[in-house]
């Protein structure tokens, strides 16, 4: 049901892949411009990730799941209204604080309700509805955005709207329960205090090396849309066809890509793997963007997303302990956010002061040393488990 909800919501996720091209060319802003208001969405993405995490621990995932969800409602609803760098920012980052408090949470319920044995797959599973939702969301907004942009918001606001009924529906007699058995555990166990992951030395430089992947890879919300309309001159339609046919494709492969990871691989041969072929397909990118050489850089891209993101969420949950999985989910949220904030400022100023080829080997080149950092850092960081 958590992962119906997460399809229900990112079905809707029309907005973030298109609002570079947004504001472009509707709004008609500079390219540098662009980048630096789509960092505000990661600014907003910090605060949320970090606020998401510190209240999960205090008031449990419930709530700030189903707040998170009603009140992106109405902002995504107002962002048409806005028609200045300055306001478009403002209103991002307020939509995208509200929005991404959702995530630590959502990590939470899954470490609460899934089996110990499973939690890769339950992390995959929900990646899944993502990818799904990512699918069915971008190839309907290259339709409607050709039509009007506004579409893009208001279909954001009615799919909040309905996942979050759905979530209250389900979720309320079950987090009632819940909240009766835990209560009952405090009364007979001593709940043992754990420490900040904020003070945990490996698990930052961890969270760094996630920062520096998503920088890479989320070039895929960002440059690379705006790469597809100037560069290889994609119409709307078929940038959010060639969007939508990554996020079918990692439903299609990510469950049994998983399993074999899971089964014939540690997590640092599967995370150097991944980010080593994340970092190729972008890299691709600087010699050939015909249309079959962008459905292959898409293909692996998906293909490194695939071994590289559920497991970030598997080491995660593996360093944290029984009371602080929200702090260290909010924690790991933030490193992404980070990213968020740089790739569409730096990833925009590079292409416009050097050329998309240039982005897109340096990509290759820092994805290929990230690949090399996971696979150390990983068995140092969970020595005490099988990696």
């Amino acid at each position: 049901m958590l992962a119906l909800v997460m399809l229900i919501n990112r079905s809707g996720s029309m907005v973030l892949p298109f609002l570079g091209v947004y504001m472009t060319a509707h709004l008609k802003f500079s390219i540098e411009n662009t980048g630096i208001v789509l960092s505000f969405f990661g600014i907003g993405s910090v605060i949320g990730s970090w606020l998401g995490g510190f209240i999960t621990d205090r008031i449990g995932e419930y709530k700030v799941q189903y707040f998170s969800l009603l009140l992106s409602v109405p902002l995504f609803c107002l962002i048409p209204l806005f028609k200045t760098e300055a306001g478009v920012a403002m209103i991002i980052l307020l939509q995208s604080i509200v929005s991404d408090s959702f995530r630590p949470a959502n990590s939470v319920a899954i470490t609460k309700y899934a089996k110990p044995e499973n939690i890769t797959r339950a992390f995959s599973l929900n990646r899944m509805a993502v990818n799904l939702g990512f699918s069915i969301g971008p190839a309907l907004g290259g339709i409607l955005s050709a039509i009007s942009y506004n579409f893009l918001f208001y279909s954001n606001a009615l799919a909040a709207l309905l996942a979050g009924l759905l979530y209250i529906s389900f979720f309320y007699k079950r987090n009632k329960i819940a909240k009766i058995k835990a209560k009952k555990v405090k009364e007979v166990i001593e709940i043992k205090k754990e420490n900040s992951p904020y003070f945990d030395g490996k698990f930052l430089i961890y969270c760094f090396f996630c920062m520096l992947f998503s920088i890479c890879f989320f070039q895929l919300f960002s440059t690379l849309t705006i790469f597809y309309k100037d560069t290889a001159h994609l119409s709307q339609q078929n940038i959010g066809f060639i969007l939508g046919y990554s996020g079918f494709l990692v439903v299609l492969l990510e469950m049994g890509l998983v399993q074999i990871a899971e089964k014939y691989f540690s997590l640092a041969i599967t995370m150097l793997i991944g980010t080593f072929i994340c970092g190729f397909s972008y890299a691709m990118l600087a010699f050939d963007y015909s249309l079959l050489a962008l459905l292959v850089s898409m293909t692996l891209l998906c293909n490194g997303e695939i071994w590289t993101l559920p497991f970030m969420s598997t080491i995660t949950a593996l360093r944290s302990g029984n009371n602080n999985k929200g702090a260290y989910m909010g924690l790991n949220g933030i490193s992404f956010s980070i990213a968020f904030i740089i790739t569409p400022y730096l990833g925009t100023l590079i292409a416009e002061k050097f050329g998309f080829n240039i982005l897109w080997i340096g990509t290759g080149v820092l994805a290929t040393i990230i690949a090399i950092g996971f696979y150390f850092i990983v068995p140092w960081m969970i020595k005490d488990k099988k990696v």
